[in-house]
């Protein structure tokens, strides 16, 4: 007997928020979190820099996966500004080492996908993932339901990221 569906009832607000707001915007996900004025804790925001942030995927494949972006929304590498560039994977070595010290992996997996052929869920604001892995990490529940398991809830993994997040330094 495979299991083939595993209730998740708690994505159904999700995909109604998601629908309704891509019915009524164009923004993607992450400019709409930018203009909600919901605090950096709400929104799950780990860091801010010049022209980039990093926030946490609500949807994670592993606890600590996180996603950096340009502030400005932009599908293309090539529609970036150097100093958006430089800040942006500045931003993305910051957020690996916050993730090492954070959550203490074995690996990471860094990777961006660009348009929706490529896999870029939301691909009008091109965002880089860095997603820890452990040795051992997969389990049945991907291989059976296609499921993931996360042990800890997004507010304790923001916590850990920040505090962990590198000082500036002066």
């Amino acid at each position: 007997m495979s299991l083939e569906q595993l209730w998740n009832g708690w994505r159904a607000e999700y995909i109604g928020t998601a629908n309704v707001n891509s019915a009524n915007s164009s923004d993607s996900v992450f400019t709409s979190i930018l203009e909600s004025g919901l605090s950096d804790e709400d929104a799950f925001i780990v860091h801010r820099s010049q022209f980039s942030f990093a926030i946490l995927n609500a949807y994670p494949y592993a606890s600590g996966h996180v996603l950096v972006l340009p502030f400005r929304e932009v599908a293309h590498l090539e529609d970036l500004s150097t100093e958006e560039c430089i800040d942006l994977w500045s931003t993305v070595t910051e957020a690996t080492v916050a993730i090492k010290a954070s959550h203490r992996p074995d690996a990471l997996n860094v990777g961006i996908n660009l348009g929706a052929a490529a896999g870029g869920s939301i691909a009008q604001h091109l965002h880089v993932h860095i997603v820890p892995r452990w040795n051992g990490d997969s389990n049945f529940m991907t291989s059976v339901a296609s499921t993931r398991t996360i042990p800890e809830p997004l507010p304790l993994t923001a916590s850990k990221i920040r505090d962990a997040w590198p000082k500036a330094t002066q």
